[in-house]
Protein backbone atom coordinates (compact mmCIF):
# COMPACT_ATOMS: atom_id res chain seq x y z
CA UNK A 1 0.00 0.00 0.00
CA UNK A 2 1.32 3.23 -1.14
CA UNK A 3 1.41 5.95 1.63
CA UNK A 4 0.65 9.74 0.33
CA UNK A 5 1.63 12.57 1.83
CA UNK A 6 -0.07 15.55 2.52
CA UNK A 7 1.92 17.78 -0.01
CA UNK A 8 1.12 15.05 -2.55
CA UNK A 9 -3.13 14.47 -1.60
CA UNK A 10 -3.05 18.26 -1.77
CA UNK A 11 -0.98 18.47 -5.13
CA UNK A 12 -3.74 15.86 -6.39
CA UNK A 13 -6.72 17.88 -5.22
CA UNK A 14 -5.32 20.93 -7.28
CA UNK A 15 -4.94 19.05 -10.72
CA UNK A 16 -8.48 17.90 -10.16
CA UNK A 17 -11.39 19.41 -12.49
CA UNK A 18 -15.22 19.23 -12.28
CA UNK A 19 -16.82 18.44 -15.02
CA UNK A 20 -20.72 18.65 -15.87
CA UNK A 21 -21.18 15.78 -17.84
CA UNK A 22 -23.67 16.22 -20.82
CA UNK A 23 -25.10 14.46 -24.18
CA UNK A 24 -25.61 15.03 -27.76
CA UNK A 25 -26.23 12.00 -29.76
CA UNK A 26 -24.61 8.95 -28.28
CA UNK A 27 -21.49 10.74 -27.29
CA UNK A 28 -20.49 12.38 -24.15
CA UNK A 29 -18.86 16.15 -23.40
CA UNK A 30 -18.02 17.91 -20.33
CA UNK A 31 -17.57 21.84 -19.55
CA UNK A 32 -15.28 22.78 -16.39
CA UNK A 33 -18.83 23.27 -13.77
CA UNK A 34 -16.59 26.76 -12.98
CA UNK A 35 -17.51 27.71 -16.46
CA UNK A 36 -21.41 27.08 -16.00
CA UNK A 37 -23.50 29.47 -14.83
CA UNK A 38 -26.61 27.98 -14.25
CA UNK A 39 -28.56 25.11 -15.84
CA UNK A 40 -31.79 25.75 -17.38
CA UNK A 41 -33.18 22.25 -18.32
CA UNK A 42 -35.82 21.50 -20.93
CA UNK A 43 -36.47 24.61 -22.75
CA UNK A 44 -38.33 26.09 -25.85
CA UNK A 45 -36.70 27.97 -27.69
CA UNK A 46 -38.04 30.92 -29.51
CA UNK A 47 -36.11 30.47 -33.40
CA UNK A 48 -34.66 33.52 -34.64
CA UNK A 49 -35.43 33.80 -38.56
CA UNK A 50 -32.21 33.59 -40.58
CA UNK A 51 -29.90 32.42 -38.26
CA UNK A 52 -26.59 30.80 -38.95
CA UNK A 53 -27.68 27.24 -38.26
CA UNK A 54 -25.91 26.71 -35.12
CA UNK A 55 -28.13 29.33 -33.22
CA UNK A 56 -31.15 27.29 -31.94
CA UNK A 57 -32.37 30.48 -30.76
CA UNK A 58 -33.37 32.30 -27.81
CA UNK A 59 -34.48 31.36 -24.30
CA UNK A 60 -35.61 34.24 -21.78
CA UNK A 61 -33.18 34.74 -18.80
CA UNK A 62 -33.69 36.70 -15.50
CA UNK A 63 -34.77 39.51 -17.34
CA UNK A 64 -32.37 39.11 -20.36
CA UNK A 65 -32.78 36.87 -23.74
CA UNK A 66 -29.99 34.65 -24.66
CA UNK A 67 -28.63 33.79 -27.13
CA UNK A 68 -28.56 29.57 -27.18
CA UNK A 69 -26.15 27.69 -29.44
CA UNK A 70 -27.51 24.34 -30.42
CA UNK A 71 -24.31 21.51 -30.17
CA UNK A 72 -25.86 19.42 -31.84
CA UNK A 73 -25.57 21.46 -35.59
CA UNK A 74 -21.86 22.81 -34.13
CA UNK A 75 -21.53 18.53 -34.59
CA UNK A 76 -23.42 18.45 -37.80
CA UNK A 77 -25.73 16.19 -36.07
CA UNK A 78 -29.55 15.93 -37.38
CA UNK A 79 -32.35 18.30 -35.47
CA UNK A 80 -33.62 15.77 -32.22
CA UNK A 81 -37.03 15.83 -31.90
CA UNK A 82 -36.68 16.00 -28.23
CA UNK A 83 -37.16 19.56 -26.56
CA UNK A 84 -32.72 19.95 -25.19
CA UNK A 85 -31.66 21.35 -22.16
CA UNK A 86 -29.70 24.98 -22.20
CA UNK A 87 -27.16 25.48 -19.84
CA UNK A 88 -26.59 29.42 -19.41
CA UNK A 89 -22.44 30.31 -20.14
CA UNK A 90 -20.61 33.34 -19.88
CA UNK A 91 -17.43 34.40 -20.93
CA UNK A 92 -13.89 34.76 -18.85
CA UNK A 93 -15.13 38.74 -18.53
CA UNK A 94 -18.45 37.97 -17.74
CA UNK A 95 -19.24 40.14 -20.79
CA UNK A 96 -21.03 37.97 -22.91
CA UNK A 97 -24.11 35.40 -21.40
CA UNK A 98 -25.18 33.01 -23.76
CA UNK A 99 -27.05 29.26 -23.67
CA UNK A 100 -25.93 25.83 -25.24
CA UNK A 101 -28.35 23.25 -25.93
CA UNK A 102 -27.44 19.61 -25.24
CA UNK A 103 -29.48 16.82 -25.36
CA UNK A 104 -29.25 16.07 -21.66
CA UNK A 105 -27.47 17.01 -18.67
CA UNK A 106 -25.56 14.51 -16.58
CA UNK A 107 -23.88 14.76 -13.17
CA UNK A 108 -20.48 16.41 -11.89
CA UNK A 109 -17.30 14.13 -12.38
CA UNK A 110 -14.41 15.02 -10.92
CA UNK A 111 -10.99 14.39 -13.08
CA UNK A 112 -7.37 14.58 -12.98
CA UNK A 113 -6.28 17.28 -15.41
CA UNK A 114 -3.40 15.78 -15.81
CA UNK A 115 -5.45 12.41 -17.71
CA UNK A 116 -6.65 15.02 -20.74
CA UNK A 117 -5.49 13.49 -24.14
CA UNK A 118 -5.04 15.09 -27.38
CA UNK A 119 -7.41 15.19 -29.82
CA UNK A 120 -6.40 12.49 -32.47
CA UNK A 121 -4.75 14.21 -35.74
CA UNK A 122 -7.51 12.40 -37.70
CA UNK A 123 -10.20 14.23 -36.40
CA UNK A 124 -12.35 17.09 -38.68
CA UNK A 125 -11.36 20.60 -38.10
CA UNK A 126 -14.44 21.41 -36.98
CA UNK A 127 -14.30 18.91 -34.02
CA UNK A 128 -10.18 20.12 -32.79
CA UNK A 129 -11.20 23.39 -32.95
CA UNK A 130 -14.06 22.66 -30.63
CA UNK A 131 -12.82 20.09 -28.62
CA UNK A 132 -9.93 20.31 -25.63
CA UNK A 133 -9.27 16.83 -25.88
CA UNK A 134 -10.93 13.73 -24.03
CA UNK A 135 -10.77 11.89 -21.05
CA UNK A 136 -11.12 8.05 -20.70
CA UNK A 137 -14.13 7.12 -18.38
CA UNK A 138 -15.05 3.59 -17.50
CA UNK A 139 -18.02 4.19 -20.25
CA UNK A 140 -16.14 5.46 -22.91
CA UNK A 141 -14.57 8.76 -24.13
CA UNK A 142 -15.71 11.69 -22.37
CA UNK A 143 -14.93 14.94 -25.25
CA UNK A 144 -13.71 18.50 -22.72
CA UNK A 145 -15.23 22.07 -24.40
CA UNK A 146 -13.95 25.66 -23.57
CA UNK A 147 -17.05 27.50 -23.67
CA UNK A 148 -15.10 30.45 -25.11
CA UNK A 149 -15.21 28.55 -28.09
CA UNK A 150 -19.02 28.36 -28.05
CA UNK A 151 -19.38 31.93 -27.66
CA UNK A 152 -22.26 32.47 -31.19
CA UNK A 153 -19.63 35.77 -31.80
CA UNK A 154 -16.55 33.49 -31.80
CA UNK A 155 -18.70 30.84 -34.10
CA UNK A 156 -19.25 33.54 -36.39
CA UNK A 157 -16.22 34.72 -36.14
CA UNK A 158 -14.75 31.47 -36.85
CA UNK A 159 -15.95 31.09 -40.05
CA UNK A 160 -16.10 27.61 -39.98
CA UNK A 161 -19.98 27.16 -39.28
CA UNK A 162 -21.77 29.54 -41.60
CA UNK A 163 -21.83 26.84 -44.11
CA UNK A 164 -23.31 23.89 -42.27
CA UNK A 165 -26.48 22.52 -42.32
CA UNK A 166 -28.57 20.51 -39.84
CA UNK A 167 -27.11 16.86 -40.16
CA UNK A 168 -24.19 17.76 -42.56
CA UNK A 169 -20.89 16.16 -40.97
CA UNK A 170 -18.82 17.86 -43.92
Amino acid sequence: MKVVSPQELHQEEDESISLCSMFAGDESFGIDTGKIREVLGQRELERVPMAPVFVAGVVPYRGDVLTAVSFRALLGLPESLEIGCVLVLEDDEGQERFGLTVDSVGGVVTVNSRMLEDNPCTLEPRCKWLFDGAYKMPTGLMVQLDPQKLRPSRLAESGMFKHVLRGDRA
